[in-house]
């Protein structure tokens, strides 16, 4: 079945899936959840939570497109949906736990050079405590800032720093306890 020759552009797309038309939905569903389940991945631990939590993502996606204005990218806007619904389920599982510490900044070195694969890598962060999980990835890799992240968690910048901090450091001892494993005492 060829539906994307149907739609030559996202925007046409994106202006028939508005419409309720299931083709069209279809087709944006196909094209953006590989990266979405990732995105939700990142946060929830169980891959079938994970899924569970993208159908509800998209869910909310199709219920609201009439609002997507345009502004900025649809991934984008996706995005955003996806990490809101990964830690609106997250809170439901009451597994999220923030540590109100004093920031203290040190710089963390990177003392590996060595290559790790994306399961490991993923290995390591689902290891993270979920405060600190969930504070690393919204700021590691989804790139948002320390006020943003406060904002959406109801918490302190303060705590965002901390958190991000203790991942960090957390995260540079198990590799270097991995790194110990694989090649001996470095």
């Amino acid at each position: 079945m060829k539906v994307v020759t149907l739609f030559n552009n996202e925007t046409k797309l994106i202006k028939k899936a508005a419409q309720n038309n299931r083709e069209a939905q279809h087709v944006l569903f196909e094209m953006h959840a590989p990266k979405m389940l990732s995105v939700c991945r990142y946060y929830v631990k169980n891959l079938q939570h994970a899924e569970e939590v993208m159908l509800n993502g998209f869910l909310k996606v199709f219920t609201n497109l009439k609002s997507f204005r345009g502004e900025g990218s649809f991934e984008g806007w996706i995005r955003r949906i996806m990490v809101r619904e990964s830690i609106s389920f997250l809170r439901q599982k009451k597994t999220i736990q923030f540590v109100d510490d004093d920031y203290e900044h040190v710089e963390i070195q990177d003392e590996s050079s060595q290559q790790y694969d994306v399961a490991q890598l993923q290995e390591l962060i689902d290891n993270l405590p979920e405060g600190y999980k969930m504070v690393f990835v919204m700021y590691a890799i989804e790139g948002y800032k320390h006020a943003e992240i406060a904002k959406l968690l109801n918490i302190s910048e303060g705590t965002s720093k901390s958190q991000l901090f203790k991942a960090r450091k957390l995260l540079q001892n198990n590799i270097r306890i991995l790194n110990t494993k694989e090649y001996g005492t470095k």
